[in-house]
């Protein structure tokens, strides 16, 4: 199934593998240009699996709380925003706990008292929460909510885990990368910062015509006295340097 393509819906039964769902990730995995893009998608392809009788959804913990970064329809984000409220529901437990959450009935349901009680009356009656594994926690969770009772049986969680570990996957990805792009930032950083040092030991070592130890003791010595970063100091010396040259030209043809 490639993205674009008209859907087409097939009831879960118990005899029935989860390959076609498989088949459709291979090509969201492809056609996605980021990982954003990728859990719109997902959470979108989850429910039309699950034969549209679902709202998916997938919860990340950001800056010390939790918040819905994909959904499939708006009353994803009601069900999710609720537990975040309440912090007590079957998303925020298999996030926190890293363990699979299934409420076959949300009405007899007796984990989640208080969310029990403010999500009936929104029509809520069973949801399945799925770990995404991170590299050493929970990095997330794919929650998925249906308004009929006994909807999640054994063939629908395994779909479900499927798409679980592919947002997963994408998601542990994603961090790769960003903490490589960090780790290039900072040698980048440190590589220039190394060059405008060595610049400003050969300026000092011009002027003061010692050797380069002495250089850098002089720089090392100036940056305390004025409580100035050693690179910040190394540039000013540097740039002062290049500007000499004009200003006494410019001073020449006065």
């Amino acid at each position: 199934m490639s993205i674009g393509e008209p859907t087409t819906r097939t009831s879960p039964r118990s005899d029935r593998s989860p390959d076609p769902a498989g088949a459709g990730l291979q090509d969201l995995a492809l056609d996605t240009a980021d990982v954003q893009e990728f859990l719109d998608r997902l959470v979108v392809l989850t429910a039309e699996a699950l034969d549209g009788r679902v709202s998916a959804g997938i919860t990340l913990a950001r800056a010390r709380r939790e918040v819905t970064v994909a959904s499939s329809d708006p009353s994803t984000s009601r069900y999710d925003e609720l537990q975040y409220g309440l912090n007590e529901g079957p998303c925020l437990t298999a996030l926190r706990a890293g363990t699979e959450v299934l409420v076959p009935d949300l009405a007899s349901e007796d984990r989640f008292p208080s969310y029990r009680e403010h999500a009936l009356p929104l029509g809520l009656r069973s949801c399945l929460a799925v770990p995404l594994a991170g590299d050493d926690r929970a990095a997330g969770a794919l929650n998925m909510y249906s308004r009929e009772p006994g909807t999640f049986d054994e063939a629908t969680i395994a779909v479900a885990r499927q798409f679980a570990g592919e947002a997963a996957r994408a998601l542990r990805l994603a961090m790769r990368l960003a903490q490589q792009a960090e780790l290039t930032d900072q040698l980048r950083t440190a590589l220039g910062s190394r060059a405008v040092i060595d610049q400003a030991i050969g300026v000092i070592m011009a002027q003061s015509r010692c050797g380069p130890e002495a250089a850098f003791e002089v720089l090392r010595t100036a940056s305390q006295h004025r409580n100035a970063k050693l690179r910040d100091l190394a540039a000013e010396i540097v740039t002062a340097v290049a500007l000499t040259p004009v200003a006494a030209e410019g001073h020449d043809r006065t």
